[in-house]
């Protein structure tokens, strides 16, 4: 499957943006009725046949349209301290697409170092990119920078967990969620999550998970949080 992205096709006949038609025609050499697909980046996946092959404006035709695409049982929301190099936030963000993610909340915290997340629009790029390469329909939201004490207040229907590496009575994470439920996953900075931090969550309805004995970095732990909840909905 080539898949192509643009956030408004919804007609039958439609123009692919200038990256997308260049990458059609030049790179992948597709001509006039060739078959590709497209995503609106949200849930719909649409079959199509090349009209017109031009490098700046390749203008597709819809046969099929798919709504729903591939959608997960539920929606995963990671809420993660931004790395001080920003190169590992972006490697979290692509991977953490790749296998399901639904939605991102960079947040501030007591022991973050880096307090400016990267431009949204680069962010999106990075995802975007993802969403192709594992060929998905949803291209996950990207919040704005949210303070902590602001994020564990907000209301949530689902599950709440916070993992963490202080020494209290934590579960294993794989344990903790629950399959088919929304879940929200907390990932702290390089230098954890204060107690204070810990505690307030905890008040505010938040389940305190281990993510296995080794120490990781930011950007892993939130790779491994993402995969156990892949995992607990695909087994």
């Amino acid at each position: 499957m080539k898949l192509f992205l643009f956030d408004d096709a919804a007609p039958s006949v439609f123009t692919l943006p200038a990256e997308e038609s260049a990458h059609a025609v030049r790179v992948l050499r597709l001509g006039a009725g060739d078959g590709l697909h497209v995503t609106d980046g949200r849930g719909n996946l649409f079959e199509c046949q090349i009209v017109t092959a031009d490098p700046k404006a390749c203008v597709v035709r819809v046969v099929e349209t798919f709504s729903e695409w591939d959608k997960r049982p539920c929606r995963l929301t990671l809420g993660i301290a931004p790395t001080k190099n920003s190169d590992r936030t972006e490697w979290l963000l692509e991977k953490a697409t790749e296998i399901g993610m639904d939605c991102v909340v960079p947040i501030e915290c007591a022991n973050s170092e880096r307090r400016v997340f990267f431009k949204p629009e680069r962010a999106r790029r990075v995802m975007v990119g993802a969403v192709k390469q594992s060929l998905k329909a949803y291209v996950p939201e990207l919040q704005e920078v949210t303070p902590f004490t602001e994020l564990v207040a907000r209301p949530f229907d689902g599950v709440k967990l916070i993992a963490h590496c202080r020494e209290t009575k934590r579960e294993n994470i794989s344990d903790a969620l629950l399959p088919k439920r929304d879940t929200l996953i907390l990932i702290g900075p390089e230098g954890d999550f204060t107690e204070q931090e810990v505690a307030l969550a905890e008040a505010n309805g938040f389940r305190s998970v281990s993510l296995g004995p080794s120490r990781l970095r930011t950007e892993t732990a939130g790779l491994v949080a993402v995969t156990a909840t892949y995992l607990k909905n695909l087994l």
